[in-house]
């Protein structure tokens, strides 16, 4: 399933919370979206789920739109919010139940989709616990278990991780991974922007309801940061070898930084790799070669200022 972000717009008075923005992702992609507090986030995601109505613009779940047809949305979404409701009088079971028999689930079918997702969430041996009782990473199951109980093909979930433990926060990136590997479409908010990193293949980076950024990880880290940054420790001849990179092509600067050369080159990886066939030719012995990776939060301090929507 593709789902086409088109020019969407929510405004509450006089503030532009989303100020048409456009992005898109499909099946087997796990997008991070990611901006300041106040940038647009969880309005853009409600939009999604049909919680709230736009202002205008529209979101295409391949040819249907979520403006005309929310009713038919609502059974190829599931929501994941950034905080589960206080219940004191529900349990696990009976909470998950209920949800499997709002979206129509009957006899068999619900019975195998609640026995489902209590194996895949690990929420089996917590299904007679009171809501209230759960810790905040069980919490977090339950809601993915909520948002999964009728098998949508896109889950957008908002700031999952918030207030994990570092286990929990494992447990929640396996669990990402299964499920793209389901082919599930995942939109994912969240301030943890290292872990968005390791398990996205994608990004929106939004501030003031605008887009600033949006593309697969390595379009937009080549996009941020055009130059790349190599450390390089030779054997021995640690001036010569400055003296033969100054002179190669695609160099910006090289430095000495203690016992190695800090690279910094206008060009692919390519060029990173012929710089070492080349030092190699010329008979230099490399004892450490690393090309030093530039990351979401780079780009994120980069490209945003920590700005709120405002009123127009």
């Amino acid at each position: 399933m593709k789902i086409n972000v088109l020019g969407l717009k929510k405004h509450f008075k006089k503030t532009k919370a989303v100020d048409g923005i456009s992005f898109n992702f499909g099946s087997g992609d796990i997008f991070g979206f990611v901006g300041p507090n106040g940038a647009g986030k969880t309005t853009t995601m409600r939009i999604m789920a049909t919680i709230d109505d736009a202002t205008d613009g529209d979101i295409y779940f391949d040819d249907i739109s979520a403006r005309e047809y929310p009713e038919k949305i609502r059974k190829f979404v599931g929501f994941v919010p950034d905080l589960l409701p206080n219940h004191n009088d529900i349990t696990v079971h009976e909470y998950l139940d209920f949800f499997a028999r709002a979206y129509g689930l009957k006899g068999k079918e619900r019975r195998s989709a609640l026995g489902g997702v209590k194996e895949f969430t690990g929420l089996g041996p917590l299904q007679d616990k009171l809501l209230n009782d759960l810790s905040k990473g069980m919490k977090q199951r339950v809601s993915l278990g909520r948002a999964l109980i009728h098998n949508p093909p896109v889950l957008v979930m908002d700031e999952p991780a918030s207030g994990l433990d570092p286990h929990a926060r494992i447990e929640l990136r396996e669990l990402l991974k299964i499920l793209v590997e389901q082919k599930k479409a995942i939109l994912i908010s969240s301030h943890i922007l290292s872990e968005l990193t390791e398990i996205c293949n994608g990004v929106v980076i939004i501030e003031k309801g605008k887009i600033l950024e949006t593309g697969t990880i390595e379009e937009v880290v080549t996009r941020g940061t055009p130059r790349r940054i190599i450390f390089l420790r030779p054997l021995e001849g640690l001036d010569n070898v400055h003296k033969e990179l100054l002179q190669m092509p695609f160099m910006h600067s090289v430095t000495l930084v203690g016992k190695e050369l800090r690279i910094e080159i206008d060009g692919t990886e390519e060029a990173c790799s012929q710089i070492l066939t080349d030092i190699i030719k010329r008979g230099y012995k490399i004892a450490e070669f690393r090309h030093q990776h530039s990351d979401l939060e780079d780009i994120f301090l980069k490209v945003t200022k920590g700005g709120v929507s405002e009123p127009s």
